[in-house]
């Protein structure tokens, strides 16, 4: 059996944020990216924790946490959004996969929070569906410009929070995984310049919303 499927709530996140501390400080140790790996894992997976974060090419989750094959279960769409498909692919690594990690991911300089926030702000239009993520992103914007948030990070943290709460609301497999104490979901924001990342919000582990890196 795989390690990684008797790690805690709280122990899958010490371990996220450990591989994070790595890369930031420039000694990442690369785990479990070589053949012997790829071998152990063929026959079935068990990460620890599911990425949800944004499509953004700078946000590859297995570098900036530094993990490897079999350790991470990736959804990334623009700016993070979510619909039905989105949450059934994290309810399969809840429920079937017994991942006891949920981590919504944003970032700084997030083209579509920035988008949005033209769209609200001066009326810009966009072309195709990218008009239909700019819609799902505004209810967050809309939130932060009510709070009276001007900084990018503060857009950016509003949104991760908007999606942890919306995942919550909508989604009762991960809900009711959090109440039982099998699951945690947690915010974060991550730092192009530094490869930091921060804690926005936490349900079902003890954190506080500060630096972790």
């Amino acid at each position: 059996m795989d390690a990684h499927a008797a790690l805690s709530p709280k122990e899958a996140f010490e371990t996220l944020l450990a591989g994070n501390r790595r890369f930031v400080a420039g000694t990442p140790e690369h785990p479990n990216q070589d053949a012997a790996r790829r071998s152990e894992v063929a026959p079935a997976q068990s990460p620890f924790a599911v990425l949800f974060g944004c499509s953004d090419s700078r946000l590859a989750g297995e570098i900036i946490f530094d993990r490897g094959l079999g350790d991470l279960f990736v959804v990334r769409t623009a700016g993070h959004v979510m619909g039905p498909e989105v949450i059934g692919t994290i309810e399969y690594a809840v429920e079937l996969l017994d991942c006891p990690l949920v981590t919504v991911l944003g970032h700084d300089s997030c083209g579509a929070v920035g988008a949005t926030r033209a769209a609200v702000q001066d009326g810009a239009t966009t072309k195709g569906y990218v008009r239909d993520v700019i819609e799902r992103v505004t209810p967050s914007v809309l939130a932060a410009q009510a709070a009276g948030c001007t900084e990018d990070t503060d857009f950016i943290a509003a949104h991760v929070r908007h999606t942890v709460d919306l995942l919550l609301d909508r989604s009762k497999v991960v809900a009711e995984a959090v109440a039982a104490g099998r699951l945690a979901v947690v915010g974060m924001t991550y730092r192009l310049t530094d490869g930091t990342t921060h804690l926005v919000t936490a349900h079902g582990v003890e954190a506080s919303p500060v630096a972790v890196a």
